[in-house]
């Protein structure tokens, strides 16, 4: 049976639509996610994020918060040490209301270059930390990748904040008080999303995008996680609790230390082609471009494809399958880089086997165009049609290490490998359905110093 936008909307759900926005369905279209009691203490981490672990078609996925919002922001304060007081106290009293955890409330607090280069300029100097690999700063400027657009907006905001609960209205409370009550912010862009998938019937992904009117929404498999049809939240294909901190792998120089427990975090959004994906790939095409060429042993229909250490692609089998088939695949190259070579252990004895993740990913999908809200809306773009995309957010050690990570998905190795892939070619993968329209990097401080950092210096 086809689904229709008229099938998921009654009378509530289209109140909703019409009313406060498409994101309200959310709550209607989905039941809350039952979660594990959350530690009662929050880890000095700001970035780490306890999910719970479920089976998908005999694999261990992670069930993502149900809503998910970034708010970008340029400063509006002269006295960096009251705005750090004022800040620390919003998010002490929200840290006292609600666990950091999808059944309460997740806040995350990343600082742009601009920040650091012209509001603390000469503590920056001293204290932010090196990639010693790259023998560069963690933190980089925003760069366009060979897949990208030469319109991909490369931002400079000071400031992104990353709110995550598998409630709406826990979002709204601490959006009004970071950004509504506490004067020190300017809003330059809200942007709202979603994940869903595991609660059976149709899924709450396929729900909003017909609810919304996407085309192509009713060819998203029932159950599907995200627009694409495929489990992204794999167990496997993610890092661990504290690998992407910058001490963890031993590549970044903490310098004195100041940023121990820190991350690196790029934040993208991203337009999908859902038409153009279901209709011109069939099921077997689609499962070579979201993972490599040679998968044949792939189910039709199934929706979780195992990515485990013994499944991961090195870059030699990434060059071959290239040179038989002209393809790459999507997790197969990515893979090349973001998962380890070797085994590792980190500085508090954990063990790290090869093949384990790095990335930690927060991404989320979205009907924003390409935001819910800019304050620069013919520079952004924005449009009130809905329009089927991701905001990806991932954390990784360092800046180098994500775009290691990102070239590789345009078959762009360490190595100075080039496989002179055609920007968006089909050869490229999920890239031929994709387009960047935005992209910045933040450093995202422990959790001691997430506010105003080094402004007490």
């Amino acid at each position: 049976m086809r689904f229709t936008r008229r099938r998921f909307l009654g009378g509530a759900a289209a109140a909703a639509l019409g009313g406060a926005g498409v994101y309200e369905l959310v709550d209607q279209l989905s039941a809350a996610p039952s979660r594990p009691v959350a530690a009662p203490n929050a880890p000095p981490e700001q970035h780490v994020f306890d999910l719970r672990t479920v089976q998908s078609e005999g694999v261990d996925v992670l069930v993502p918060p149900r809503h998910s919002e970034v708010v970008t922001a340029t400063l509006n304060v002269d006295d960096l040490r009251a705005a750090q007081h004022d800040l620390e106290q919003t998010l002490l009293d929200l840290d006292a209301r609600y666990a950091p955890s999808p059944a309460g409330l997740g806040v995350t607090i990343a600082w742009g270059l601009p920040y650091f280069e012209q509001r603390v300029a000469a503590q920056a100097k001293q204290h932010l930390p090196f990639d010693r690999r790259a023998r560069k700063s963690v933190l980089l400027p925003p760069r366009r990748f060979p897949s990208d657009p030469h319109h991909t907006v490369l931002e400079r905001n000071d400031v992104a904040v990353l709110l995550r609960s598998d409630s709406r209205g826990r979002i709204d409370e601490a959006h009004k008080a970071l950004f509504d009550d506490l004067p020190v912010f300017k809003v330059t862009s809200i942007r709202r999303g979603f994940a869903g998938g595991f609660d059976g019937g149709p899924g709450l992904p396929k729900q909003m995008a017909v609810a919304a009117g996407i085309p192509g929404a009713d060819l998203i498999p029932d159950g599907s996680e995200l627009f694409l049809g495929f489990t992204s939240m794999q167990k496997a294909g993610l890092g661990p609790r504290k690998i992407a901190n910058h001490e963890t792998l031993g590549l970044v120089d903490l310098r004195a230390g100041y940023f121990h427990g820190g991350t690196h975090m790029h934040l993208s959004h991203i337009t999908e082609d859902l038409e153009a994906w279901y209709l011109n790939f069939d099921f077997d095409e689609r499962v070579l471009t979201a993972f490599r060429p040679g998968l044949t042993n792939v189910k039709q229909g199934a929706q979780t494809v195992p990515q485990l250490p013994k499944d991961v692609s090195a870059q030699h089998d990434v060059a071959r399958q290239f040179g038989t088939s002209g393809r790459i695949g999507h997790s197969g190259p990515i893979q090349t880089t973001s998962r380890l070579q070797g085994d590792v252990v980190g500085p508090d004895g954990t063990v790290y086997p090869k093949g384990t993740a790095i990335p930690q990913r927060a991404d989320f999908n979205t009907l924003d165009n390409p935001f819910a809200f800019s304050s620069r809306p013919d520079l952004d773009r924005l449009s009130k049609e809905p329009a089927a995309g991701v905001h990806f957010v991932v954390f990784n050690p360092s800046g180098d290490d994500f775009e290691r990570n990102r070239l590789a998905m345009d078959g762009v190795f360490p190595d100075g490998t080039n496989l002179g892939l055609g920007a968006r070619s089909r050869a490229q993968g999920f890239n031929s359905v994709l387009e960047t329209t935005h992209r910045q990097n933040f450093l995202v401080p422990p959790r001691r110093h997430r506010s105003f950092p080094l402004a007490e210096l």
